[in-house]
């Protein structure tokens, strides 16, 4: 018997937007028979900018149960798939530092031959989604992963029109992710963890 595919779920969310496509993704990778890790990464912004922001406080405390994401996450996964929202055309910088504490991983070998994979929310249309997608992508590729996207393989996504990931615009986080958005994240993941098997399975042998 094959064993279980392990999935990390990394995400940062500010307003809850992220968070509830990493939800989606989690669900869906549950639901396909793998083992699943949901984490969120650290929050770099002051208390008083939090506080600030109605929606970002209210996130803030209601999402205290999620565990903090650790390197250990991306060394026990088999597949992992990071979603943080895009701030100026790239990633939010929360996911990014944690991207850069990864170096003792990287450096021995232990992030190679996972099955990568995405998704982002923008603020406004054409916000940056495809770029912030494409710059995780590169940090995939420096890893030596496997990028595994929806692309079209789904009729579902000639209606969400984006082939690199899932994404979502959230009119200023006043938006939650619509069936359309949450369909493409659930895709992604059942993607991810299907080519995964496949991965794991093929090393294995």
């Amino acid at each position: 018997m094959a064993a279980q595919v392990k999935v990390a779920v990394i995400y940062y969310s500010a307003t809850g937007i992220t968070y509830q496509m990493a939800q989606a993704a989690s669900e869906a990778a549950g639901d396909a028979g793998a083992e699943v890790r949901l984490r969120k990464v650290r929050e770099l912004a002051p208390d008083e900018a939090i506080r600030s922001n109605a929606g970002w406080s209210a996130h803030h405390l209601e999402t205290q149960h999620i565990e903090e994401a650790q390197l250990d996450d991306l060394s026990w996964a088999d597949v992992v798939i990071l979603g943080a929202p895009t701030r100026y055309g790239v990633v939010a910088a929360q996911l990014k530092q944690f991207i850069d504490t990864t170096g003792p991983l990287w450096a021995k070998g232990a992030l190679v031959n996972k099955v990568y994979s995405a998704f982002t929310s923008t603020a406004t249309k054409h916000g940056g989604q495809e770029s912030t997608l494409l710059s995780l992508f590169n940090v995939f590729y420096h890893w030596g992963g496997i990028v595994v996207t929806p692309g079209y393989t789904d009729p579902s996504q000639f209606v969400a029109g984006n082939p690199y990931g899932a994404s979502h615009v959230s009119n200023n986080g006043e938006t939650a992710p619509d069936d359309i958005a949450l369909t493409a994240t659930a895709l992604t993941a059942r993607r991810a963890v299907q080519i995964g098997a496949a991965v794991k399975k093929g090393l294995a042998g």
